[in-house]
């Protein structure tokens, strides 16, 4: 089973990873894990890539779909993997439709740019321990202070609030044109083309969970079933 998660930062993607991978028994793939290990591994590939990196420029995508190819040789990925930040855009989709890395479903978890706004520009942390919370949905027992040491939280500069818009703008005008595309490919009654799930994300984690894994075996059955 290989699965596309696309939605907008703070749409809960890493969340329902990771049901998706207690489920199906399968990895998260990520093109930032796969650059920093070619790189270590020292590989041509690798070298290549570091190159690139350390004039701080972006690794061509011809490069990227090298290395998402080598990872979905691994043991790991037999029976299938999760993609998570790639493709981004429609020149990486397309690419990694060339390069022959079918995918089986394109699973979309909708939420809209006010609730992201709001989940995102409303989260404080505790750097030194990592413990989270949220003005409104988790607030602290006391405004601005970590619940165990009494330290102050701050914003990270990644949920400041003209960041966060700036990556919702960046979503619409790069990523959300892949709905269309893995639709119309769809449409094209290719058998290669992913199935399109859309999930409303609003509710809880579990709802949402349980919305995403009935839409999964609804349509395997379906295909199982046409095939006997």
């Amino acid at each position: 089973m290989r699965i596309l998660l696309l939605g907008l930062p703070g749409a809960g993607k890493g969340t329902q990873a990771q049901f998706l991978i207690d489920r199906y028994r399968i990895p998260q793939i990520s093109t930032g894990d796969m650059l920093r290990a070619a790189m270590k591994a020292n590989s041509p590939l690798g070298n290549e890539v570091r190159g690139y990196m350390d004039r701080g420029a972006l690794v061509p995508d011809h490069l990227v779909i090298e290395l998402v190819k080598e990872r979905i040789k691994a043991p790991d990925c037999k029976t299938g993997f999760i993609m998570d930040g790639f493709p981004r855009t429609l020149p990486q989709a397309e690419a990694l439709r060339q390069a022959g890395i079918d995918i089986n479903f394109v699973i979309e978890i909708e939420v809209g740019d006010g609730e992201i706004l709001r989940r995102m520009s409303g989260r404080r942390v505790h750097l030194t321990s990592g413990r989270s919370y949220h003005i409104e949905f988790k607030p602290p027992r006391v405004p601005g202070k970590d619940d165990v040491t009494g330290e102050p939280l701050i914003q990270r500069s990644d949920d400041n609030e003209d960041t966060v818009k700036r990556r919702i703008q960046t979503y619409h005008e790069q990523t959300k044109p892949l709905i269309n595309y893995y639709l119309s490919w769809a449409s094209s009654g290719d058998p290669r083309a992913p199935h399109y799930v859309n999930i409303y994300g609003r509710g809880s984690v579990e709802h949402i969970r349980d919305k995403i894994f009935a839409a999964i075996e609804s349509h395997t059955a379906r295909i199982q079933g046409n095939e006997k």
